[in-house]
């Protein structure tokens, strides 16, 4: 283990004192005589001056050696001056170049030169280098770390459901077929079964971050077809309102959570989060249709909205000060089969959308938890219930009313940063092209 100091832990008080730090070559200045080398770590820059006159000829002879991007280690006395912004630079006794980059290097790291997204996704390793790439997934990492004290302050347990299955939760079209032994298997569009049996334990409160995987062939912004989904299902509930207080609640904690613990990247993104009130706002579906008709645009009864009817929405509620927003009862038909279905008015569903920005990011409602509606509700959607027997005898043995939601996380950060593309949002990205790397 190399004994280093961050960037972030050397001041101007530390005068004379020796340090080593490592990072990367970030850029390199050589005026004959003198050279200045960056040296980037996970906190900062950090300068050191290389002078011929005064250092050791194999110290110089390294400096002038050493490419930009390379990875070192460099030993030196801390000393002061008005030169950096840190107000410090590091004189060297020793220079190891521990790993020297080729060049030209693959991709421009200049802070003005902004290369094409598939070039830099192309050469990820390189782009993350970039601070403010880098801060996009500090700042996703602390969104995590925010969802999983929400979920656990509130009792909700953390698990793990499967990722290869027999059956699709949303349907056949869009499902990755993959061979499993001798049967036919696909991988996981959500957990929404397998969360749903588990509210038939005691473990009537769960919640899972994973991956999750979408067949569809688009290719927009704001879709890829591996995702990352937070989700949580919860039991004995009286109303959908149940599981709309804990997603407002944990969704504001989230982001003030980030506004309070990831300042530094936020700054170098130049966003200024703002924690959002609750209760959020809620607008029926036949509401927003009629907002809509007002805008000019018309939403044919019992459609879902679409993508340019969600943005003309995301300005309505804009203007009127709302950046998060629910869009509750939708139409039944318009949803899965385990959404519940209104004994007393069944064309509409306790269901709901919440969308950021103009963006949905979460779907969710009340399941239905009794065991003939569900099996109705099956055929209506022309499955077939044997198809779905291990889904199915979990709630013929006590089943208790339930609901949940399912949170697209990646689309989470998009819209909280307002990112240009989903892509942007995750560390190696999967869609309609690119596989690799």
């Amino acid at each position: 283990m190399i004994r280093k100091k961050l960037s972030g832990e050397i001041n101007p008080q530390m005068e004379g004192e020796e340090t080593t730090i490592a990072g990367w070559v970030d850029t390199k200045r050589d005026l004959g005589k003198i050279i200045f080398l960056k040296i980037r770590d996970t906190q900062g820059k950090i300068q050191v001056t290389v002078k011929k006159e005064r250092d050791s000829e194999e110290t110089f002879k390294k400096a002038k050696d050493v490419t930009q991007e390379s990875v070192v280690a460099i030993t030196g006395e801390i000393e002061k001056t008005d030169q950096t912004e840190t107000g410090i630079e590091i004189k060297p006794t020793e220079i190891n170049i521990l790993n020297k980059a080729e060049t030209p290097l693959p991709l421009e790291l200049e802070e003005d030169v902004e290369s094409k997204l598939d070039t830099r996704l192309n050469q990820r390793f390189i782009d993350l280098r970039k601070p403010e790439k880098e801060a996009i997934l500090q700042i996703r990492d602390s969104a995590l770390t925010a969802i999983k004290e929400s979920m656990e302050k509130r009792k909700f347990v953390e698990m793990h459901t499967p990722k290869i299955i027999s059956e699709g939760a949303e349907g056949g079209a869009t499902l990755f077929p993959v061979k499993y032994f001798e049967e036919d298997a696909y991988l996981a569009q959500s957990p929404q079964l397998y969360k749903q049996i588990l509210m038939a334990t005691n473990l009537d409160r769960m919640y899972e971050i994973g991956n999750y995987f979408r067949a569809e062939k688009t290719d927009t912004i704001r879709h890829t077809s591996e995702f990352t989904m937070w989700d949580f299902e919860m039991a004995f509930i009286d109303s959908q309102e149940d599981v709309l207080q804990v997603l407002e609640e944990t969704v504001k904690e989230v982001i003030q959570h980030v506004k309070e613990n990831a300042k530094p990247y936020l700054e170098k993104l130049d966003v200024n989060l703002e924690t959002p009130e609750t209760p959020f706002k809620r607008i029926t579906y036949e509401k927003a249709r009629e907002l809509l008709k007002e805008e000019g645009k018309e939403i044919p009864k019992g459609k879902d909205l679409d993508t340019e009817a969600e943005k003309m929405l995301g300005d309505i509620m804009e203007r009127e000060g709302h950046e998060l927003y629910y869009i509750i009862e939708y139409p039944s038909e318009e949803k899965p089969f385990y959404i519940m279905r209104k004994d007393e008015e069944p064309y509409y569903s306790p269901s709901f959308d919440l969308d950021y920005k103009g963006i949905e990011i979460t779907s969710g409602g009340q399941r239905e938890h009794r065991p003939e509606q569900l099996n109705e509700n099956i055929e209506e959607q022309g499955l077939n219930p044997d198809d779905f027997e291990y889904y199915m005898n979990a709630f013929k043995y006590g089943m208790p009313p339930h609901g949940g939601a399912g949170t697209g996380f990646d689309r989470v950060i998009q819209q909280m940063l307002e990112l240009d593309n989903i892509r942007e949002a995750i560390p190696f990205p999967r869609d309609l092209k690119r596989l690799k790397p």
